[in-house]
């Protein structure tokens, strides 16, 4: 059997470790170039006129998962992105926002920053779900809930905040 690359290591963290998603940015797919090199998003352009909106969420109410599917008899890896969203209190400006993402099944870049401080590039994801509603109890409060999925042949790359900067700086200020 040959092998394709030599294996690395990975060491232990002694790095404090967190949990979530803390903001999401979303542009449609067709607006963004993205060059990657070892892993990592060395740049994007955003084409001229266009530009990406902030998706603003609650603590502890939004997360993204990432799963290898490997398929031993076709010898095929692929990585699915699954990126769960929660937004609390129903109103129009929110479900029409919704509507637009879902449009023609679009695909969209989503630039995802985790409770570490990190920043992830998921290229190619559709809304696939939408759900939620009134709730019951008032504590229940009404909400939407939006689920994106990506597939792709990578994990999902790490991007500097710099090349974001250089990328969008009206969303990603110096």
């Amino acid at each position: 059997m040959p092998t394709c690359t030599a294996l690395t290591g990975i060491a232990k963290s002694c790095s404090n470790n967190l949990g979530g998603i803390t903001e999401v940015f979303i542009y449609d797919a067709e607006d963004t170039t993205i060059t990657k090199a070892s892993g990592t998003v060395s740049a994007i352009v955003l084409a001229s006129g266009t530009a990406g909106q902030q998706f603003v969420f609650n603590r502890n109410t939004g997360n993204f998962t990432e799963d290898l599917a490997s398929d031993l008899v076709n010898g095929s890896n692929f990585y699915t992105q699954t990126i769960n969203l929660m937004f609390h209190r129903r109103e129009t400006s929110k479900s029409q926002a919704i509507k637009i993402l879902a449009e023609g099944q679009r695909d969209l870049t989503l630039i995802i920053k985790d409770a570490n401080g990190l920043y992830w590039v998921c290229e190619l994801a559709q809304l696939t779900a939408s759900g939620e509603g009134s709730g019951t109890a008032k504590a229940d409060g009404s909400k939407y809930s939006l689920t994106l999925v990506s597939e792709g042949e990578e994990p999902l790359n790490d991007v500097a905040y710099a090349t974001l900067t250089a990328f969008d700086a009206t969303l990603f200020p110096a």
